[in-house]
């Protein structure tokens, strides 16, 4: 396997330099100008699935992508220093050293920007981190019936409609997730994985906490959280996504809690990019550090600030679905997401409990902003995983399970309509969301229909003729999806008529928009009718309504 290797970088306010973990600095570079690598053969630095996956999208290969030039790397590691890790996202390498003598010769180097210190953060509002891997375990959840093929998860995936899409044939198969994360304790061992083995769907690991060794003997944090996705156990349980490949990438370093950690979840999250990653899980989130110095406040989560945020909607900007928890603060006086779940193009997820109504933990999004978050919510209360232990399932408490439970359905929604690109599929998620048209700060867009979600990305000229729309289903019974081709002018307005012709319901449409959720959960059963139209042209369509 090619390994791919990146870099990050901070400057200078005093000749005493920040350290971003103990002995350990962020060396930023001039430029990439005299790099062996190329924008013209990205094949030496991107794998072919890296870059068939930008070639769909039609992304195009640009400065971030090449490799910090090898010259400068060594340079710095002339003087001593030993470089841990590099991150060519943001051009710059960590280094390890004890010694100002050799922190002064590295940044007398022509080709070091600097070695440069975060701004220190004063502010009230000083926000709580993600719970630092705090699981709350429990006995299996008891559910009144077992489910044959999802044992005891079926709750978990039957409540986004994903059962829907699994039986569609949509289970992940050919697609790539790559998971951030503290460890993933025993997934060499446990039963619950043996199929992931035994079919090669684990691509590989990296560990960039210490790339000495393995990601097996550490936290056991990702193991729960690539069961969620990829666990088996026949009549017991099965993931959102048992088909799809994964990588395991550890990043998180539970023993602290330095900046060194953002750097870490950029590096691995350049390295999913280059070796063709589709989706990205982090269960991690970042605002306290043990050096208050360096803490992030309230201000910095504007979607534009922390490096780690940057560098995720950075990953999005590559072709890559972006999921990350939104934190398990909503029931502390800090109680607001935290990075990278502030980047505006991550897709952020909520946790709800078994019975869709939002838990005491998961955080809030913020009051008076335009992005919506969390974007989503799924459960994350009692959620169904491994037990890292033994060969059994448990129930844990965290938006680290809502997360991946997502991350896991996305990639199979993408499996069933591979032809759209990233952004098209988290936008088709979120409007196939319960409460959509109402979003708010708890629930975001609401709890998911992933088989809507595939419908509206489904539509295609032979479903869809110039005049007519689409209603799925129809009989309908709670909600349905109107879906529309675009026409030469947007469609505006949408009516609910009732057999008399009397109009029960009229909404504005978004514009250019494709489809409308249509709720008749209060409305008596019998024959309605729908329009959607504007200035220029009606269409009108039957639909049922049944109990």
């Amino acid at each position: 396997m090619r390994k791919f290797i990146f870099i990050l970088f901070l400057g200078i306010a005093t000749q005493l330099f920040a350290q971003v973990a103990p002995n350990k600095y962020l060396v930023r570079f001039t430029d990439k100008d005299q790099s062996p690598y190329s924008i013209d053969r990205p094949e030496e630095f991107l794998t072919q699935r890296a870059l068939d996956r930008r070639n769909k999208q039609g992304i195009a290969i640009n400065v971030t992508d090449i490799p910090i030039d090898p010259t400068y790397v060594q340079g710095v590691a002339n003087t001593g220093a030993k470089v841990i890790i590099q991150v060519k996202w943001i051009n710059a390498i960590i280094i390890e050293t004890d010694l100002q003598s050799v922190l002064d010769d590295v940044n007398a180097l022509a080709y070091v920007s600097a070695i440069e210190p975060t701004n220190k953060r004063l502010s009230a509002n000083k926000s709580k981190p993600i719970d630092k891997f705090a699981v709350e375990a429990s006995a299996p959840m008891k559910s009144t019936q077992v489910d044959p093929v999802y044992g005891e998860a079926f709750n978990q995936i039957d409540m986004v409609n994903g059962v829907a899409l699994h039986d569609a044939g949509f289970k992940g198969e050919g697609m790539v997730i790559a998971i951030l994360d503290a460890g993933f304790l025993n997934v060499d061992v446990r039963t619950i994985f043996q199929s992931l083995w035994d079919n090669n769907q684990i691509l590989g690991n990296y560990n960039f906490v210490d790339p000495s060794s393995d990601v097996f003997g550490f936290h056991s944090h990702g193991t729960l959280v690539l069961s969620v996705m990829g666990g088996s156990l026949p009549g017991v349980f099965l993931g959102t996504a048992p088909e799809a490949d994964y990588w395991l990438l550890l990043t998180e370093d539970v023993g602290s809690e330095f900046l060194i950690e953002e750097y870490n979840w950029i590096a691995g999250a350049a390295f999913a990019d280059s070796v063709g990653a589709d989706v990205i899980n982090s269960s991690l989130g970042y605002t306290e550090f043990d050096d208050a110095f360096y803490d992030h406040t309230y201000a910095d989560l504007d979607g534009n600030t922390t490096e780690v945020t940057k560098a995720a909607d950075l990953a999005a900007s590559k072709g890559i679905i972006v999921v990350n928890s939104a934190g398990n603060s909503g029931d502390d006086p800090w109680k607001y997401i935290i990075a990278p779940a502030d980047g505006d193009s991550v897709f952020t997820i909520g946790a709800v409990d078994a019975g869709g109504i939002i838990t005491g933990f998961s955080s809030y999004g913020f009051e008076s902003d335009s992005r919506v978050k969390p974007n989503i919510v799924a459960q994350g209360g009692s959620t169904v995983l491994a037990n890292e232990y033994v060969d059994d399932i448990k129930t844990a408490n965290g938006t680290s399970f809502s997360s991946p439970l997502i991350a896991g359905m996305m990639a199979c929604l993408w499996q069933a309509i591979p032809d759209a690109n990233n952004m098209d599929v988290i936008y088709a998620v979120e409007q196939s969301a319960s409460q959509y048209s109402n979003p708010d700060n708890q629930y975001g867009y609401g709890i998911p229909d992933f088989d809507a979600a595939r419908l509206y990305l489904g539509i295609t000229n032979q479903y869809l003729s110039e005049n007519s729309f689409l209603i799925s289903p129809n009989p309908v019974s709670t909600s349905a999806l109107v879906q529309w081709k675009e026409s030469e002018t947007s469609f505006e307005w949408i009516e609910l008529l009732d057999i008399q012709g009397r109009v029960l319901m009229r909404d504005d449409l978004e514009a250019n928009s494709k489809f409308y959720r249509l709720s008749l959960e209060s409305s008596k059963s019998g024959i309605y009718f729908l329009r959607i139209g504007n200035q220029n042209q009606t269409l009108t369509q039957k639909i049922i309504k049944i109990d």
